[in-house]
């Protein structure tokens, strides 16, 4: 999703960082303010889109700034659900061969989540259609890091 702009169709290619889209569709996928990778004007044709944190503020100046929604980004093909640290204590109690502890738990969670966030960032697209007033626009986008 993006904001309307009356100059996205300038863009070519977005650039974007991997934990930049990561750390945005991970937060969102809890209630609160919403994250998107926003690209600040003038736009040009190669643009590079930063995280930012959405807020009710209304942009006085015009051109807008584009706002992102990192789902866009995303091939969810072959990406698992966000790993729960409950789903992780019921797979560490049924092993046989290990004995349960908050510390196992608390560093095989963190291992599970850590390998969620890299499929994630191996999942973005190489091209993605930006959406505003003046109908989509397809930007060719490079993942950095």
């Amino acid at each position: 999703m993006v904001a309307d702009s009356e100059d996205y169709h300038e863009i070519d290619s977005l650039a974007v960082h991997r934990e930049d889209v990561v750390s945005a569709f991970e937060t969102n996928r809890t209630p609160g303010p919403r994250a998107v990778l926003r690209v600040t004007p003038p736009f040009a044709g190669r643009e590079r889109a930063r995280l930012h944190v959405e807020s009710e503020e209304e942009y006085a100046e015009d051109p807008r700034p584009l706002h992102v929604d990192p789902a866009t980004l995303l091939d969810f093909e072959g990406v698992p659900a966000y790993p729960s640290a409950a789903e992780t204590e019921d797979d560490l109690r049924a092993d046989p061969d290990r004995e349960y502890s908050i510390e196992r738990h608390h560093a095989t969670h963190t291992d599970r989540v850590a390998d969620w966030r890299e499929t994630v960032g191996e999942a973005i697209v190489a091209s993605a259609e930006l959406d505003g007033r003046q109908g989509s626009h397809r930007v060719q986008i490079l993942a950095l890091g």
